[in-house]
């Protein structure tokens, strides 16, 4: 198990304890073996419990902050924002068109599904802030709808 190296009024002493089982200790001094009686019961080192830190999940920096804007908020400019992390596969509109509640924007790619974005609010094309093919992540302004 372990070995030491002790000196004694200047005599050196080759220790090498074989085993400990409750209070008793079985050693070897210099060649000889003997059996040791410890006055506290010891315990053999056990292998360290590795401790970990509370992860957060990174998905939702702020999960109190809307993703898109409210349909109940009709005026004034309003951004839809991408759900998830993908690909711009389509884009139904251009800047300058009218859109109503509900209408087909564009299709995005994530994790290989396709997802199509609404609008959610009425009002006019303002910027398209993305491309066909484009990559975005998730929270990424993709359109912005205004009066």
């Amino acid at each position: 198990m372990k070995k030491f190296k002790f000196t004694i009024n200047g005599n050196v002493y080759e220790v090498d304890i074989q085993n400990i089982e409750d209070n008793i200790a079985e050693i070897e001094v210099n060649g000889t073996t003997y059996k040791v009686e410890v006055d506290k019961a010891m315990q053999t080192s056990k292998t360290p419990r590795l401790v970990r830190s509370v992860s957060v999940p990174s998905t939702d920096s702020a999960p109190s902050i809307a993703k898109t804007s409210s349909p109940g908020t009709p005026k004034g400019t309003g951004s839809i924002k991408s759900p998830l992390p993908g690909v711009i596969l389509d884009i139904y509109v251009r800047e300058g068109d009218v859109v109503k509640v509900g209408q087909k924007l564009l299709t995005l790619e994530a994790m290989k599904m396709e997802n199509n974005i609404n609008a959610d609010k009425e009002g006019k094309v303002v910027t398209l802030k993305v491309g066909k093919g484009d990559s975005v992540m998730e929270g990424d302004v993709l359109i912005v709808i205004g009066d």
